[in-house]
């Protein structure tokens, strides 16, 4: 297994990267999520797995050892193949595919290309329970689709705080006042914080 790949980028295109380790050039298949995290220097480094079928070894690539995680969680669903669970990760955020799964909302996968309305419950039946494991959810504050929430944990990450930290005062929050604006949702989180 290659676990990572570091070396110089070469070729840089939304899809892939060639990237030369040792003189030998490495075609990795990325996501528009990674693509966007890669830095513009000639050196690099790409968390990678490894896709070994009959007819081909092909190379995955990933900016973040979580976004790997969730690519490997979603390759483990049945119907779920590599190039799908590239495009959930192009089409959305790894941290909202997270979200959905553990909320258990279908509209939001379902709305990805290429994921009908019967994968989109075999991912959430399949990973839900290991998600809320996984990443330390809770499944009931999850649930609520509050957009003032997502706003104000947006903003407190751009202030410098820890998103995990911010994600637990903010849901406590929330549960306390769910009508709160984003405004004095972000001034108590301050306070907490």
């Amino acid at each position: 297994m290659i676990a990572h790949l570091q070396g110089k980028l070469v070729e840089k295109n939304p899809t892939e990267v060639i990237i030369d380790c040792a003189g030998v050039g490495y075609q990795v298949n990325i996501s528009l999520h990674t693509f966007s995290l890669i830095p513009n220097t000639d050196f690099i480094k790409l968390y990678t797995h490894l896709l070994i079928r009959e007819d081909a070894h092909t190379l995955y690539g990933f900016a973040e050892k979580s976004e790997r995680e969730i690519f490997r969680m979603l390759i483990s669903v049945s119907g779920i193949g590599a190039n799908i669970a590239r495009t959930m990760l192009s089409s959305i955020e790894p941290r909202q595919i997270i979200n959905a799964i553990a909320s258990g909302d279908v509209g939001i996968i379902q709305s990805i290309k290429g994921i009908g309305n019967k994968t989109a419950q075999r991912v959430i039946l399949d990973l839900k329970e290991k998600v809320l494991k996984l990443y330390d959810l809770d499944e009931v504050s999850i649930v609520q689709n509050n957009t003032n929430r997502d706003e104000a944990l947006s903003a407190l990450e751009v202030l410098g705080f820890v998103r995990k930290t911010s994600e637990k005062v903010v849901e406590k929050i929330v549960k306390e006042d769910p009508d709160a604006t984003v405004e004095t949702i972000i001034k108590k989180a301050l306070k907490a914080l």
